[in-house]
């Protein structure tokens, strides 16, 4: 597929948008996934070489970029190697954490994370879980991974009746993604995240010009519902999924479809032409 074509007549026309008014506009992303590859051992993650220098070359051309991801936001700098490019904001644990210029901001974690992290190894235990089930934590969330079991979409969906008890006792929501099932906070999303974030970074008072979002995952929907929100009140916008055969919900509700983060890449160094 040429990632220089949209697949739908309003992803068309949101690109058109983002082209002639390339200093309106906003862009935003997941970090797995999309930026980064994704790995079975998620503290081994890394984005993809070309992601820090493609989104340092845009920084400077468009109204502001963001990168809304459900890692703590000091975690996706270091992986991303984002650190000195100008202007670019990380929103980190789905929102909660905001990383701009080298300061971090951050809330307490929620109680209940410390009493699910507390119960979360004996529940694993007493359901027999593989041992290659690998939990994350997040400190202000706890992630549960399949992806290393023999059968992890098996083990995923025995754990997901589990999961969602301890959420319940705990005051947390389950979050879930691919072969992975996240304990977090509830209240905040991606989709909340990249509205809350447009409506802070709306040049000189007016809205943007285009609004896109790149995304591969479940958790990822809920942007794309803000990109549908948005252009029912006539901004222009763009989704794009970083395509796998793990996840296709969200590429049936994309307008540009790519080949994972290469694809997005390739993307991003065609997006806006040599000036």
């Amino acid at each position: 597929m040429n990632p220089s074509h949209p697949l739908t007549a309003a992803g068309a026309g949101g690109l058109d948008a983002l082209r002639d008014d390339p200093a309106g506009a906003v862009l935003g992303f997941d970090f797995d996934g999309t930026l980064a590859p994704i790995v079975d051992d998620p503290a081994a993650a890394r984005a993809h070489p070309q992601a820090a220098p493609a989104l340092a070359r845009l920084a400077p051309r468009v109204a502001a970029l963001v990168v809304i991801t459900g890692r703590p936001a000091a975690v996706a700098v270091e992986h991303g190697g984002f650190e000195g490019i100008d202007g670019l904001v990380v929103l980190g644990q789905y929102g909660l954490e905001r990383w701009v210029n080298g300061e971090l901001t951050a809330p307490e974690p929620p109680p209940g994370v410390a009493e699910a992290r507390a119960k979360l190894p004996e529940i694993l235990k007493a359901s027999g879980a593989p041992a290659e089930v690998y939990v994350e934590d997040k400190g202000r969330a706890l992630a549960v991974h399949t992806r290393r079991c023999a059968e992890p979409q098996v083990a995923l969906d025995r754990l997901r009746s589990l999961m969602d008890a301890l959420a319940e006792r705990t005051g947390l929501v389950v979050e879930p993604g691919r072969f992975v099932l996240e304990l977090r906070a509830s209240g905040m999303d991606k989709g909340r995240a990249l509205r809350g974030f447009v409506d802070e970074v709306k040049p000189s008072g007016s809205r943007p010009s285009a609004v896109l979002f790149a995304g591969d995952d479940l958790g990822d929907l809920a942007a794309f519902d803000t990109i549908d929100a948005l252009r029912a009140e006539g901004v222009p916008g763009v989704k794009v999924c970083s395509g796998s055969t793990e996840v296709t919900a969200l590429a049936e509700r994309a307008d540009l479809v790519v080949d994972g983060p290469d694809g997005v890449i390739e993307f991003l160094e065609t997006l806006l032409p040599l000036e």
